[in-house]
C-alpha cells in the first residue's frame, strides 16, 4: 500500500506539473520555440527567430501583416539571379508612422519586424524621452544587390535579398529630428533614446549593428532577419 501511495503522489505531482507547463506555454508562447507567431504577443526570446523563419513562408507573412491593418502593399517579385533579388517583397504604405523616403520596399519579414519595432520600441521610448510620438522613420533603404561592405568577394549582404534596413534617424510630431549620426553621441535625451531602439530592436531582428559596432555603421542602425534556425544566434552591437 505504502508502494501504491508513493505512485499516486508521484503521478499526481507529473499531472500538476503537465497542467502548469502546458498553462504557461499558452501565457507565454513567445519564449517556446515551437509555438506559432503572433504579432500580438509580447516580444519573447523566439520572437526574432520567428520572424527570420517567415521568409520561408511568405504566405503566413503575408497573413499576419494582415491582421495589423498597417496597409502595407505587396510588390511583384524582382530576381537578379544568381545572389539577389526577393520573391515576397511589400511596400510599406498606410502605416500611422511613415518611412522617408516613402516607398520603401523590403521583404515581408523585415515588414513584420518594423510593425512590431514601431509599435513595441520606438514609440513607447520616444513617448519615454521626448513624450511625444514619432511621426517618421528615416531610412537608407532595404534592397542593394551587394556583397557585405560592398566589397568585390565575399558573402552577400542581407539586402541583397531585402531582408536588411538601415535606420538613419526619426522625426517627432513636433518636427524635432533625432538622428544617428548627429545624436549618438549628443544630447542625453537623443543618445538615451537612440539606444533604446538599438536595445529594443535586438528582440526582434537577427542582427542589430549601430555605432557602437565599427565606424561604417556611423550613421545608421542595420537592422536584418538573416534566417539561423529556431535556435540561431543573434547580434547585438
Amino acid at each position: 500500500m505504502r508502494g501504491l501511495g508513493c505512485l499516486v503522489l508521484l503521478l499526481a505531482v507529473l499531472a500538476a506539473g503537465y497542467f502548469f507547463g502546458r498553462d504557461y506555454v499558452e501565457r507565454h508562447p513567445q519564449d517556446f520555440p515551437w509555438t506559432k507567431l503572433r504579432l500580438e504577443d509580447p516580444v519573447g526570446r523566439f520572437t526574432a527567430s520567428k520572424i527570420a523563419s517567415l521568409g520561408e513562408e511568405p504566405q503566413l507573412c503575408r497573413a499576419l501583416l494582415a491582421t495589423t491593418a498597417v496597409g502595407d502593399e505587396p510588390v511583384p517579385p524582382r530576381r537578379s539571379p544568381p545572389n539577389c533579388g526577393y520573391e515576397d517583397g511589400v511596400r510599406l504604405a498606410g502605416r500611422s508612422t511613415g518611412y522617408s523616403p516613402a516607398g520603401l520596399v523590403t521583404s515581408c519579414p523585415v515588414a513584420a519586424a518594423l510593425h512590431l519595432f514601431e509599435v513595441r520600441v520606438v514609440q513607447p521610448a520616444a513617448q519615454r524621452h521626448f513624450g511625444k510620438e514619432v511621426s517618421q522613420v528615416h531610412h537608407a533603404g532595404s534592397y542593394n544587390c551587394r556583397r557585405i561592405y560592398g566589397r568585390d568577394e565575399g558573402r552577400f549582404s542581407e539586402h541583397s535579398t531585402a531582408d536588411a534596413v538601415d535606420i538613419t534617424g526619426f522625426t517627432l510630431e513636433s518636427g524635432e529630428r533625432v538622428s544617428v549620426l548627429g545624436d549618438w553621441e549628443g544630447g542625453a535625451r537623443e543618445a538615451a533614446f537612440l539606444r533604446q531602439v538599438r536595445d529594443g530592436a535586438c528582440g526582434l531582428f537577427s542582427t542589430v549593428l549601430s555605432p557602437d559596432y565599427n565606424a561604417a555603421h556611423r550613421d545608421h542602425l542595420h537592422l536584418d532577419v538573416a534566417n539561423r534556425g529556431t535556435n540561431g544566434w543573434t547580434m547585438c552591437r
